[in-house]
């Protein structure tokens, strides 16, 4: 069969600057890739085409003989937009992705198959059923086990990407509230990958600099030490995603991440409030810890890339102050602030839409960066321009001077992590008029 995968990228629209586009897709340090999974996982006998919307455009003139689309909420619209385009040539499509796995129904509607959870296997079920003319509407995700062999990424997609992706281990025994992930059918199950095995994928990427899509690697401490310790020989730069828990308490864990080869950790303090961090289910983070992470990790010389946010039911107007006066005090090198997104699928959706607080169900706004639900102590308006306001007063040009200058002894990669994120922010926020 001729297949054609597609990995929907929501690039902010037909404004979006060509050197800012430019910019995101050659250093991003979020590369597509699912979408390179599911190729990887194809048998050899078929011919796949990997289209990425950050790299190319899609032949709609091209044969196919099904067409799988990976999408997220925020790009439903545009998913939809292509699965209908498909439809009406004749050429079956399968949907699968976060938003389709939360809204099955509404996915049906644009294809002629949905994909229910992450596990890439059910793609080759998928396939046989095409060839015998028997394709499903809905395939169900089997929940992790030993059996799962997560697929390498070693298909390349055309372009210039300064980085490379993979998985080292899959899903997330956190349930917080808010989270598409964990969320997903199967997303609280963990999964761990052989070591040799994700040794033998990293030798694979040509990049220098990698991302590990993993929710956390600080779920098994001992797993991720002795990952680290076979990364030593490997010269790989690479970013990571880790709790305060094990950050805070593991220096060896910190210290054995820099040894082979990690620049900066991203770190989901979401909060800083601690009651907050209860109610939302954010059990790895307790307040208290916040400065020893961040000192174990600058210590290493490692930038913190720290994620908030805002619009909790727990937040009143005055949570922005306090939390710009908190996180420049921890002197964090990074920070991303985002406005709280029902996600379909998480209980916050559900609880947001019995409550009948959902302004919008257009999904197009489900980015992070617009409010689509009712606040519960300000107005829809206070939230929206209290994290802009972060924006402008965290990315201040003399604090951002500070930040950058402070990690030029940290080395190249920390320095040209702060520089490049606070340059492209500065800009962003003057052409936003935040």
């Amino acid at each position: 069969m001729n297949i054609l995968i597609v990995e929907t990228v929501w690039m902010g629209g037909a404004h979006y600057k060509f050197l800012e586009k430019t910019l995101l897709t050659t250093f991003s340090i979020f590369p597509t890739l699912q979408a390179r999974e599911f190729a990887a996982i194809t048998p050899k006998h078929h011919r796949v085409s990997v289209v990425n919307e950050r790299y190319s455009q899609i032949d709609y003139d091209a044969a196919y003989d099904v067409v799988l689309i990976n999408f997220v909420t925020s790009t439903a619209p545009r998913a939809y937009e292509i699965a209908d385009t498909y439809r009406k040539k004749g050429v079956p499509v399968v949907l699968s992705g976060f938003h389709a796995s939360g809204l099955p129904e509404e996915a049906k509607q644009h294809a002629d198959s949905v994909l229910i959870g992450r596990n890439e296997s059910v793609w080759l079920t998928v396939l046989q059923d095409i060839k015998q003319k028997n394709l499903q509407p809905f395939y169900h995700a089997p929940p992790y086990d030993s059996s799962l062999t997560l697929p390498p990424t070693s298909i390349h997609l055309p372009g210039l990407s300064m980085t490379g992706a993979l998985e080292a281990t899959r899903g997330c025994p956190y349930h917080c509230e808010f989270c598409p992930e964990t969320n997903t059918p199967g997303g609280v199950s963990f999964y761990k990958r052989p070591i040799p095995e994700v040794i033998a994928e990293i030798k694979t990427i040509p990049q220098k600099t990698l991302m590990f899509y993993d929710t956390s690697l600080t779920i098994d401490p001992s797993y991720t030490k002795e990952l680290f310790e076979k990364m030593k020989d490997l010269h790989k730069k690479f970013f990571c995603n880790g709790n305060i828990d094990v950050l805070a308490h593991d220096p060896e864990l910190v210290r054995l991440s820099r040894e082979a080869g990690c620049v900066a950790w991203l770190v989901g303090f979401e909060s800083i409030c601690q009651h907050t961090l209860q109610v939302i289910g954010k059990t790895t983070n307790n307040v208290e810890d916040y400065a020893q992470a961040i000192r174990n990790i600058h210590q290493n010389h490692m930038v913190v890339i720290g994620d908030f946010i805002f619009g909790f039911d727990t937040d009143a107007p005055d949570v922005f102050e306090k939390t710009l006066k908190t996180i420049k005090e921890l002197r964090i090198d990074i920070a991303d602030f985002s406005i709280l997104t029902p996600f379909p699928g998480t209980p916050l959706f559900k609880k947001l839409d019995d409550e009948t607080r959902i302004l919008t169900k257009e999904w197009k706004y489900y980015n992070m960066g617009h409010v689509v639900f009712k606040p519960k102590q300000m107005t829809p308006e206070e939230l929206l321009r209290g994290v802009q306001k972060m924006y402008t007063g965290f990315y201040a040009l003399s604090f951002s001077l500070k930040r950058i200058l402070q990690n030029l002894s940290r080395g190249l990669y920390p320095f040209f992590i702060v520089f490049t994120r606070h340059i492209i922010t500065i800009m962003n926020s003057r052409r936003l008029n935040f």
